[in-house]
């Protein structure tokens, strides 16, 4: 029998964001599509975006801005899907900070300092009188690391995704408020590739998208809901209770795209936070959609 084709797949950290991808392994649904996903957890944005570039992922899951950067510094990536709904992320902060204010002077646990949710982490203390210098941002690692500095006292506040967030508020950290309150239409998690590897591994390629959809699409069907809880307290380690709303969260609300429109809000964000000269790209410059449309679209 041929081997199947392996897909090297990365991800940050997981969260309820990787609920699709624990899905689509408890029902081998990438099997069913004829490819092997090999997921790697790389607890590091900056990591995992020079090694897609370099070719030792097939696939990233990211934000956006991500890709923005990397190709304007001359990578091939591309996004070719949405991956995750924005997720609503809290700006979580020691019992001692009671208002940004407090912020002022102290050290913020980030992923990347320039990438990811730190853009716009540094806009919104920006837009509440903390402009750069007044605060340091220490890159420290995915949603566990960050978690544990802020546990450890090693920084006082950061952005964290479920159940990192609750978990520390229940302990009596405190929130600052969340993404979805500051900025309601900024574009969740996306999948993005090397454009060389799409064009040599193209069926792959698809494989993996249709193997995601039917993950995304299992997830969504209310008839699954006892089973897809079930999946997430084993992996994350969290109450069922917060499982219970997060499933029914992602069931009453689309699946997860990404758009031209909200891509342009990620591309000026880039250009300002990098002070980047020239026009800024067009959304076209860094996303493909044609690859999902052949899927959703078959001929």
């Amino acid at each position: 029998m041929k081997a199947m084709p392996t897909v090297r797949f990365a991800v940050i950290s997981e969260g309820v964001y990787s609920w699709p991808m624990y899905v689509a392994e408890a029902h081998k649904l990438f099997e069913r599509e004829g490819i092997n996903v090999e997921v790697t957890v790389t607890g590091s944005s900056t990591q995992q975006l020079e090694k897609l570039v370099s070719g030792e992922y097939d696939i990233g899951l990211q934000q956006s801005d991500h890709v923005v950067r990397a190709v304007e510094r001359g990578s091939d990536l591309f996004v070719f899907m949405g991956q995750a709904l924005a997720p609503e992320l809290t700006l979580v902060a020691a019992p001692q900070i009671k208002s940004f204010a407090d912020l002022k002077g102290k050290v913020i646990a980030v992923d990347g300092a320039r990438t990811g949710y730190a853009l716009l982490l540094r806009k919104l203390l920006a837009d509440k009188g903390l402009p750069d210098g007044a605060y340091t941002f220490s890159e420290i690692g995915g949603s566990q690391e960050r978690f544990d500095a802020l546990k450890s006292g090693v920084a006082v506040a950061s952005l964290l995704n479920p159940p990192f967030d609750r978990n520390l508020i229940t302990q009596g950290f405190v929130s600052l408020g969340t993404t979805s309150e500051y900025f309601p239409t900024y574009p969740g998690s996306i999948a993005a590739a090397r454009r060389s590897w799409a064009r040599e591994n193209e069926a792959a390629l698809l494989a993996y998208i249709r193997g995601f959809n039917a993950a995304y699409a299992w997830l969504k069907d209310t008839a699954n809901e006892d089973a897809a809880i079930a999946l997430l307290p084993a992996r994350l380690k969290i109450e069922r209770a917060v499982a219970v709303k997060a499933y029914r969260q992602i069931a009453s609300q689309p699946m997860p795209e990404i758009t031209a429109d909200g891509l342009k809000q990620v591309i000026s964000i880039v250009w300002a936070s990098e002070k980047l000269a020239g026009t800024p790209g067009e959304p076209q410059k860094y996303l493909d959609l044609s690859y999902l449309n052949k899927v959703r679209n078959p001929r």
